[in-house]
């Protein structure tokens, strides 16, 4: 799940994005300060909008804000009083890390992408597609894993670029809005003694 909050641009709605809706045909319904968003077709919730959420919970940040544990049961109370059964997830895991791409082999069908298989955590690989000229085996970088909002507002979700399938993103500096960002392509190049799983910190992963 994706927390997001902008009260200047947007209003005191918190946007709580569940799952990609792929373009798919899209209906709402609203119960008090809740509304749900759904799949047409299968009646799956794809979103949820929480208005006035200022009354419930405190909320600081623009872009995608971190709930705690007591936020989410308040929220959950708030789903119940309104009749919905489904439960909010409180979800405290990094959703930038550093990860090493440990395999990779040339897109079947692409003469600049590439599958790479990416290690993120201690026993978890993940596979990436990705286009970065600078991408290769051994290279450690920041990884945007599902759940991330990049700076620009994008998500982050599995999916499938040219049938093959992408879980995540390995980010570029001006992707990520670093400051002084080299405007050409390529992802960052993190030094080899640098952690895998390590959650992204500017001040730690950048120098500009």
């Amino acid at each position: 799940m994706i927390f997001t909050y902008n009260k200047e641009q947007v209003g005191d709605i918190l946007m709580i994005i569940v799952q990609d809706d792929k373009g798919a045909k899209i209906s709402f319904e609203r119960r008090g300060r809740l509304a749900r968003v759904f799949l047409e077709e299968t009646g799956e919730t794809t979103a949820w909008n929480i208005f006035d959420v200022s009354s419930l919970i405190s909320l600081e940040g623009k872009g995608q804000v971190w709930l705690s544990a007591a936020d989410i049961e308040v929220l959950n109370r708030e789903l119940s009083k309104e009749g919905f059964d489904q439960r909010l997830e409180h979800d405290t895991s990094p959703k930038f890390v550093v990860g090493e791409i440990v395999g990779l082999t040339p897109h079947p069908d692409s003469d600049h992408l590439h599958i790479c298989q990416v290690q993120v955590t201690s026993d978890k690989v993940i596979q990436i597609v990705a286009g970065a000229p600078n991408a290769r085996e051994g290279i450690k970088t920041i990884v945007a894993l599902p759940g991330a909002m990049m700076p620009d507002g994008s998500l982050i979700f599995p999916g499938k670029l040219r049938g093959e399938t992408s879980n995540g993103m390995m980010c570029a500096p001006r992707e990520l809005q670093l400051t002084n960002a080299p405007q050409e392509k390529g992802i960052i190049e993190l030094p080899a003694s640098t952690p895998i799983g390590e959650a992204f910190s500017p001040g730690k992963h950048w120098q500009s």
